[in-house]
């Protein structure tokens, strides 16, 4: 049992890691290509190039509570296979797209296939003790770092024999994984705690019924929008941060967002697994967003380009809030909904990818532009501390009131009856 246990965790693992290498490897080479099909035109291409951009976030966001509650009802391992299998065949397709439909058509269903997110953190809770689920959704966080340090690298490389090459090595990798789970993958669900199909559950405004359904799941929920509305104005903005400030290159940025990335790896892939169960969640938490505030005002101000790597190091320790959170919010629910919970938070946090860059976008070229009232480039930092000082006082206060409450497990589902109680 241990052994298939460790099966399972690592095909999840590298499941993760290679949703997030492929975004990487597509970030320097997906503008590249879009402008080539219209001419080679940056500012036509960079019109088309969003729309790709928000139609990946968009299936994400409608196709993540769908998976969860397909994984909830079916099991989490066919879900997992057939979406692997699906995001191998997209890689295909974006390989060899001879126009820009077939290529948005791929980035679409590259947002479904990448919804596997979402059955992948609800295997982890399956197979993970309540109180252990901190630490293994830590791992996440590690799979994302390193797919991050790698992906852009990858892609920056291979892209100058082929900008084809890249999505053909990506395909190659997520077939072989595809083969290793359908050997070893085992299922983590028993049927005992699977639940009925719910369309009410399969879309992203019926999941989030369920985030809403207790006054602590709420405040958790509320906890997690800020949190991410935070990281998303961050990533948005920051090469045009950086490159507005200190003149940045290309070369320079993907060297900075490596720098990210090792540094999350490190925390979330090992340093976590000492510091949450030394301080508890409510201290994890408190703790990493207190950080965070401080960094993101640090980067706003920082006087120099050599500042921002020494900043990069301790805004790492924002990384532990988030596992933390998401084992109390696990919690929360019986074994038998945590593909409809972990499939309502993914889209939550799809939801804040389309809306937290349109408005830190907006809000950095209104006050770089010359006619601004005052000229603040690190506008989007200075509100990501905003949000975050919000995320930490719903915290506090939610500990405050429910300090109790949120360290028992859910044992049974709640019954549709308790359900309807709940949202009168």
């Amino acid at each position: 049992m241990k052994n298939t246990r460790k099966a399972g965790v690592l095909f999840i693992f590298i499941t993760l890691f290679l949703d997030i290498l492929g975004i990487g490897l597509i970030v320097p080479l997906l503008p590249e290509l879009v402008t080539h099909f219209f001419g080679n035109s940056i500012s036509e291409g960079a019109r088309y190039y969003g729309i790709l951009l928000v139609s990946y976030s968009l299936m994400q966001f409608f196709f993540a509570p769908f998976l969860g509650a397909l994984s909830d009802r079916f099991g989490r391992r066919p879900v997992l296979l057939i979406s692997s299998l699906g995001s191998a065949v997209d890689y295909l397709v974006m390989a060899f797209a001879p126009n820009y439909i077939w290529l948005l058509a791929a980035r679409m269903v590259s947002g479904i296939t990448g919804a596997n997110i979402t059955v992948g953190t609800a295997y982890l809770a399956d197979v993970t003790p309540p109180e252990k689920r901190a630490q293994s959704f830590g791992l996440l966080g590690a799979a994302f770092g390193l797919g991050f340090i790698l992906g852009p690298a990858m892609g920056g490389l291979l892209g100058q024999t082929s900008l084809s090459l890249p999505f053909l090595v990506a395909a190659g990798l997520t077939l072989l994984n595809f083969l290793y789970g359908l050997l070893i993958l085992p299922e983590s669900l028993v049927p005992e705690h699977r639940s009925v199909f719910e369309w009410k559950k399969a879309n992203p405004l019926g999941a989030f019924k369920l985030l809403t359904r207790t006054p602590v799941l709420l405040n958790l929920s509320l906890i997690y929008l800020l949190a991410n509305l935070a990281q998303r104005s961050i990533e948005s903005t920051w090469v045009l941060f950086t490159k507005y400030r200190f003149a940045w290159t290309p070369m320079q940025n993907g060297l900075s967002l490596a720098a990210v990335g090792v540094c999350a790896a490190l925390v979330q892939g090992g340093l976590i697994r000492r510091l949450i169960p030394k301080w508890g969640e409510r201290k994890a938490i408190v703790i990493g967003t207190g950080v965070g505030i401080l960094t993101f005002l640090l980067f706003a101000w920082a006087p120099f380009g050599w500042t921002i790597y020494v900043i990069i190091v301790f805004n790492s320790l924002l990384g532990i809030a988030g596992p933390a959170a998401q084992g109390v919010v696990s919690r929360q629910v019986s074994p038998s909904e945590q593909g409809a919970l972990q499939g309502a938070l993914a889209s939550l946090g799809t939801l804040t990818r389309i809306i937290g860059p349109l408005v830190a976008t907006s809000l950095f070229g209104y006050f770089t532009d010359a006619k601004a009232p005052a000229r603040i480039d690190g506008i989007s930092f200075i509100l990501g501390a905003v949000l975050l000082t919000a995320s930490l006082f719903v915290t506090l206060n939610l500990y405050r009131k429910y300090g109790s409450e949120l360290e028992k497990p859910a044992e049974e589902p709640v019954s549709n009856q308790e359900m309807e109680s709940a949202l009168a």
